[in-house]
Order: C-alpha cells, then sequence, then structure tokens
C-alpha cells in the first residue's frame, strides 16, 4: 500500500502557516498587519511563522518606510507557491483518491 500523506509538506502543518500561504498565495502582498487582521493571531505567533516560511525561501520580506512609518509586507516566492501547490494537491489525492 502506498503513502497516501507522503506528498504533504511538513512546512504547512500548521493552520497558521497555511492561512499565510493560502493569503499570499491569492495577494500579490500582504502588510503585517493585514495578516494578523485576517487570520486573527498575535504579532509574536505571526512573527514567528512568518521567520519560519522566509527562512525556507517560501516568502520574501520588503521593508520601507511611508509617511515616516514602517511597512512590513509579505509575498509568496516561485519556490513557495510550486511547493504550497505541490502541498494542496496531495490534499487533494488525499480527501478524492483515484
Amino acid at each position: 500500500m502506498k503513502n497516501i500523506i507522503s506528498g504533504l509538506n511538513k512546512l504547512f502543518d500548521s493552520r497558521i502557516r497555511l492561512g499565510i500561504m493560502a493569503t499570499l498565495s491569492v495577494n500579490d502582498n500582504l502588510a503585517f498587519n493585514t495578516l494578523k487582521e485576517l487570520l486573527d493571531i498575535t504579532d509574536g505567533n505571526l512573527a514567528s511563522h512568518l521567520k519560519a516560511l522566509e527562512k525556507n525561501g517560501l516568502i520574501e520580506v520588503s521593508k520601507r518606510f511611508i509617511e515616516r512609518k514602517p511597512n512590513t509586507t509579505y509575498s509568496i516566492t516561485a519556490a513557495g507557491k510550486c511547493l504550497f501547490e505541490q502541498h494542496l494537491n496531495a490534499l487533494e489525492r488525499l480527501i478524492n483518491p483515484e
């Protein structure tokens, strides 16, 4: 019997990381505070998950100032999009086996 969960990516086990990747995959980029509000999580929790995704090259961080206020935005990388799509395909195969 083949391993039906072999295509799932451990980086997306967390519902928060799954949520981050899902929202970034349908938006060009999102600000930290927007992600925090969409996912309804604390600053520290979001920051730690974003750092893990960035460390693995799945998202990019852009820091700039808007009217003297820091603004940090996040976007999904090409590699991140590819890995996330593979993960979603594995979930689909798990739900709807052939």
